[in-house]
Order: C-alpha cells, then structure tokens, then sequence
C-alpha cells in the first residue's frame, strides 16, 4: 500500500501551531537567548502553564522548585522546551483524526506511556537529551489514527490481528509498513527537525536487528508499553531479544523503567491535555 495518500491525508487535516514554528525559528537564531523563547512562550499562556508543570514534575525530576518559565527554559534547555511544544501539540493533532474505532483517552495514555518508557530507556544509558524520546515514543503511533479516519476497513483488520501479534507484525501485514514510518514521513512532511522524524522512519519490523540505537529504543518502548511487561516481554515470542542485547540494559532496568513508566504516565498524560 503507497504511504502517500495518507502523509497527503495527514498534512492537509492538521498544521503545526505558530507557536511551535516560532520556537524553531528562534532555536535556529544563533543570536536568540532565552529570554526570546520565553517571549515566544508567553504568547501561549497554556503552553507556558504546561512548560512549569511538566518541569517540576517526575519528567525532570529536578531536586528544587522552578517558578518560572525563563527558570525552566535556562534549566532543562531550549531544545528541550521545543519538544515539549511538540509533545504538547501532539494532543492536538491527535484529535484532528479522532473516530470511533480508537478511545481516545486510551490511546493518548498509551502514546505517553510509550514516550516515558522510551525516555527512561536513554536515561538508564546516561544521554543526553532524553526528552527528545519521550516525544518520538508519543508520536511513534500518530499514524495509526490517520489510517483509522482514512482507512477503516483495514483498521478494522489490524484490531483483529493484533489480538495475536504485535502492533508492528500486524501493521505490516494488513498495511505493508508500519505506523512509526507513516508518522516519520508525516512530522517530515510537517518540517519538524529531522532528529524528531527520522528515528520513526527507520523503525522496520522485518530487520531490527540492523537499527539504529534510536530505532532500538523506539522497537523496544513499544513491546513494552504493549504488553505492560518490563524484562518478561523477552519471553513473548514476537520480541526481538537481539534488540536488548544492543541497547544494553539489564532486566532489573526494565523492570524499574517500566514500573516508573506505570506510575507517571497518566498524571503526564493530564498535565499535557
């Protein structure tokens, strides 16, 4: 099935917000500081509100208080913030393709899940700029409303036959790629940096074991927030081990990553609504 009718589909439902391309544009000015993002933040009082939230919340954990937006911009990074604005905007445009087929406080939960899991998976390795994974892990599964607004015969195949594989064999089977590729060339289509796309287009159900790191995690963070099982998804016939073993983690860090994943994400998924 050719993706491009349904990245064409996407593109004219739902633009990015100018917020989020006035952030970009001032990330991009070598001359800005963080006194201009936070003028361009002020613009939008409830990205703002969510900014402070989200920055003293279990995302960062940081050890004091921040109270203010030019606080929490020279703290957690301007990029950081950027992805935030994505995270933020993903809700939006997730409700751009809402249908019948999916419950859509369900699937909001499941994407933050996933983005936590991702997110905790590059904590435990030690790098730099996890946030940025957190949104990859909630934008990894945008597609799959589009094919359900666009495409709900087929959607209604997939929901049969994921009952007995995971997303991503079912996707391929019924759709010919699956969901993480359609959203990659989606957000490229959006002209989002191409960190926050390529990932998501590189994710290939039939040759994980020759991803990227960041694919890795991507593959993982999805079994996982699936089955809501932490080392134990190893055991389940779909999961590809060889992919842990490159990422490099013990099981008791799964186990961790997915319990803390658990306990956040829906008070994330709120925060972000």
């Amino acid at each position: 099935m050719s993706l491009a009718p349904i990245v064409k589909f996407a593109s004219k439902s739902f633009t990015l917000p100018n917020t989020c391309v006035r952030l970009r544009s001032v990330l991009d000015d070598p001359k800005s500081d963080v006194e201009d993002m936070a003028k361009v933040m002020s613009l939008d009082p409830s990205l703002s509100a969510k900014v402070l939230k989200l920055a003293n919340s279990a995302l960062f954990r940081f050890p004091s208080q921040v109270s203010s937006v030019p606080k929490a911009l020279s703290i957690i990074g301007g990029e950081a913030a950027y992805n935030i604005s994505i995270a933020e905007t993903a809700n939006l445009a997730f409700k751009s393709f809402e249908c019948s087929q999916i419950n859509f406080d369900h699937f909001w939960n499941k994407a933050v899940l996933n983005g936590l899991i991702a997110k905790s998976i590059v904590q435990q390795k030690q790098i730099r700029g996890s946030e940025r994974y957190f949104v990859l892990g909630i934008l990894q599964n945008l597609s799959e409303l589009v094919c359900a607004t666009r495409l709900p015969e087929k959607y209604a195949i997939y929901t049969e036959i994921k009952r007995h594989k995971l997303p991503l064999a079912a996707q391929k089977d019924v759709f010919g790629f699956t969901f993480s590729q359609c959203s990659g060339l989606i957000l490229e289509t959006w002209r989002l940096p191409e960190a926050l796309y390529l990932p998501l287009k590189q994710l290939d159900y039939e040759d994980v074991t020759s991803q990227s790191f960041e694919a890795n995690v991507l593959y993982i963070a999805q079994a996982m927030s699936f089955l809501e099982l932490g080392s134990e998804m190893f055991e389940h016939e779909m999961v590809e081990a060889k992919v842990a073993d490159a990422i490099g983690l013990s099981e008791d860090d799964y186990d961790i990553i997915l319990a803390f994943a658990l306990a956040e994400s829906q008070k994330i998924a709120a925060v972000l609504k």
